[in-house]
């Protein structure tokens, strides 16, 4: 085990590479979507989504909670994760992001048909995929991305035995730098 890793407490340094988060972002077809409520409460829901030209794309009924909470308020987060790729386990990543509904006929005629190949690669089960989703209430929700927050499990795995190089580590975040010598402290666990 790696000397200085004797905990599961500071993670941040267990970046995804550029390359593996935009691997993962055009592989995945799943994601959590969270908005809030009226009253506050964070929420969330699991969607099929698309990555495209930096952003992504998801679609929802016009009557859905998610888009009068996104009308009311843009910011959002979607948190998609590696399970079910190629990639394997372990890999995540966190959009914080600006949401922005699109109920124009441009968006929806390259969206639909794009959105219904992501999902499914057999043609036929695309098109009519695609001509499900053409409906008079549907509507597209654009996220452009804000701050991405990442994690490799592998990358600590690694660590852990010892394998990861340093410079494959990120610079700690502020949770790590920061707040968790505060929080040791406040817990008389700090180094004296």
């Amino acid at each position: 085990m790696a000397e200085d890793l004797q905990d599961y407490e500071a993670v941040s340094v267990y970046f995804l590479e550029d390359a593996d988060r935009d691997a993962l972002l055009a592989e995945q077809k799943e994601c959590v979507f969270n908005w809030s409520t009226r009253d506050g409460w964070p929420v969330g829901v699991i969607m099929s989504c698309i990555w495209r030209d930096g952003k992504l794309w998801l679609t929802a009924g016009s009557h859905r909670h998610r888009i009068s909470a996104v009308r009311r308020d843009p910011r959002v987060s979607v948190v998609i994760t590696s399970n079910g790729t190629s990639m394997g386990p372990g890999k995540s990543i966190t959009i914080k992001g600006r949401c922005a509904i699109r109920e124009d006929a441009e968006t929806k005629a390259w969206f639909y048909p794009a959105f219904s190949a992501h999902l499914h690669p057999e043609p036929r089960r695309a098109e009519a995929f695609c001509k499900m989703l053409d409906s008079p209430l549907r509507v597209v929700l654009e996220v452009t991305p804000e701050k991405f927050i990442t994690y490799d499990g592998v990358k600590m795995a690694r660590d852990t035995v010892g394998k990861l190089p340093d410079e494959q580590k990120g610079p700690p975040l502020s949770a790590d730098a920061d707040r968790l010598p505060r929080e040791l402290e406040r817990r008389g666990l700090g180094k004296g």
